[in-house]
């Protein structure tokens, strides 16, 4: 399992076009550029409450899977990374509000997917888990995604 997590065949390209699927409502974007950066910060503060190490190993892993798609996206998730860490660090809140804020983040997910009619692209693959940041760093960085055909 972690060997094909790492050795996907898509390209970051195949990867936002795939992703940009079932990302196209207005609505549902506007979520996403909200929840998805508030999940991924959630998670790494969930993580951090469990253990320094442990939160170490999983960024690294992480970055490997930026790396192996992009250098760029690389930088900019490893960037973004920072920030989130910079953000756990000053915010005095324990594991219980980062647990309560990644349910509400995925509430709005979810409801987002509702008025797009099309469900979380993650049900298709686990990794997209990992591509929607990605889309929109890769947003931020002037790619312009087309949904695949």
């Amino acid at each position: 399992m972690a060997r094909s997590f790492f050795k996907s065949q898509r390209s970051l390209e195949q990867w936002l076009a795939d992703y940009a699927v079932s990302h196209q409502h207005p609505i549902n974007k506007k979520i996403h550029w909200l929840c998805v950066p508030i999940i991924f910060t959630c998670i790494a503060g969930m993580s951090v409450s469990f253990s320094v190490w442990f939160t170490l190993i999983l960024s690294a892993l992480v970055l490997l899977f930026y790396i192996r798609l992009s250098a760029p996206l690389f930088l900019a998730m490893g960037i973004f990374m920072l920030f989130c860490f910079a953000l756990i660090t000053l915010l005095p809140v324990g594991f219980k509000f980062w647990a309560a804020l990644f349910v509400l983040a995925w509430i709005g997910q979810f409801i987002g997917h509702k008025l797009e009619g099309k469900k979380p692209s993650f049900f298709e693959d686990l990794q997209f888990l990992l591509i929607g940041p990605a889309w929109l760093a890769a947003s931020l960085m002037g790619h312009n995604i087309q949904p695949a055909e």
